[in-house]
């Protein structure tokens, strides 16, 4: 039973295994484990020093409050992409983000959420601006 356990673990990405709060999200039939950053802290790290992300995770990001909230990729060593995601859950913008950089990358409306991905699922996935992101009402609020 040990060496069961022990696989289990095994074939999870040490970020995966590490999340203690996560959401299922769905997009159309898409479904997304996502881990949540919901305080400062979590928000600031996001991402950071992790080196892989299964094909349908991310980490999704609830503010205190919708705002034109701006993202950069310092310390982030996975190219993602991300959706800013206003109150209702219909998606506002998506950009591309290379690793290690500084570039900024906004919201263009009052995004309450947003959501991090491997770079190129959106389009992969044929999940455009306009699109809704169910399951959201799920999640804690941001502080």
């Amino acid at each position: 039973m040990r060496w069961i356990i022990a696989l289990l673990l095994y074939s999870l990405t040490p970020l995966q295994a590490a999340w203690a709060d996560d959401i299922s999200l769905s997009i159309g039939s898409h479904r997304i484990r996502a881990a949540i950053a919901n305080n400062t802290y979590s928000r600031e790290r996001g991402l950071m020093k992790s080196t892989q992300l299964c094909s349908s995770c991310g980490m999704l990001f609830i503010f205190p409050q919708a705002a034109k909230h701006s993202f950069w990729m310092k310390d982030t060593l996975l190219p993602l992409s991300i959706a800013f995601i206003a109150a209702d859950g219909t998606i506002l913008n998506i950009d591309e983000m290379q690793a290690n950089t500084t570039n900024s990358h906004s919201a263009r409306g009052d995004a309450l959420y947003a959501l991090e991905m491997n770079k190129g699922w959106f389009l992969e996935h044929s999940i455009k601006p306009k699109d809704q992101v169910h399951g959201l009402q799920n999640s804690p609020r941001g502080n």
